[in-house]
């Protein structure tokens, strides 16, 4: 496991939600406190930025292709990777913010909503980003004859799934694939060379009743889960398909 999947797409991301039942602390100190200790650990994540008056991120500079940042809301801690090297180094930051939020934050077992652990993959494409997904996904369904109407095709096509992997619907598994292109620009016929197709595998735990949650423990399981579905699943039936369709569009 030396390696992420940077070289399957554009862009790849590892990132971790961390979802709580009760507001998280807001108190300046304790947030100040929080990401001092995050920022002793990564001596890179320097710029602490603000965000819609309860938002905070510290993150490494983004201009690098290749950031780490955590974040703190009102009822979710979010941590990401953006490119990561290894594997290795972007679950340790997951490891590592997971093992000090119950100290700095509060953070308990009855506290934990739930954890999303999410790969996150972007593809550049300067088109209808609808007609790609169309033709990646729906060929030969019975959705493709009604996309074969005259016209520009499907305006809107961001298909998502929800599938559950544990007999008390415990575990979840959703993917989704993100279309940004607008109606605008396909009545323009102009497109947006900076605005991607995003593909997000994500799988959810919620605690289990009657046991006590173990954060840790369940990164490790969901991580494992992941790779998987990435290896088995995702890269075959999903994001060569995929980028087969752009590489044929450019």
């Amino acid at each position: 496991m030396a390696t992420s999947y940077s070289s399957l797409c554009d862009d790849f991301s590892v990132e971790m939600y961390i979802n709580t039942k009760f507001d998280l602390p807001s108190e300046r100190d304790t947030l100040l406190a929080f990401f001092d200790r995050v920022r002793k650990q990564y001596p890179a994540m320097t710029s602490l930025l603000r965000d819609n008056n309860s938002e905070y991120c510290l993150e490494e500079d983004r201009c690098a292709g290749q950031n780490r940042w955590v974040s703190l809301d009102v009822d979710r801690v979010g941590v990401g990777f953006l490119n990561p090297p290894s594997f290795e180094q972007a679950f340790e930051l997951n490891s590592f913010i997971a093992d000090l939020v119950p100290y700095m934050l509060g953070i308990n077992s009855l506290d934990i909503e739930s954890v999303d652990l999410t790969f996150a993959m972007d593809f550049d494409y300067c088109g209808n980003h609808n007609q790609i997904i169309a033709e990646a996904f729906f060929g030969g369904s019975p959705f493709a004859d009604l996309f074969d109407m005259p016209g520009p095709g499907p305006i809107s096509l961001s298909p998502g799934v929800v599938v559950a992997v544990s007999d008390d619907c415990s575990t979840k598994v959703r993917l989704s694939v993100d279309s940004k292109t607008h109606e605008t620009e396909i009545k323009r016929k102009k497109y947006d060379p900076d605005k991607p197709i995003s593909m997000y595998l994500t799988v959810r735990q919620y605690p289990q009743a009657g046991k006590e949650f173990d954060m840790l423990a369940s990164l490790e399981s969901q991580q494992k889960m992941l790779i998987e579905l990435m290896d088995e699943k995702i890269i075959p039936n999903f994001i060569m398909p995929l980028t087969t369709a752009i590489a044929q569009r450019r």
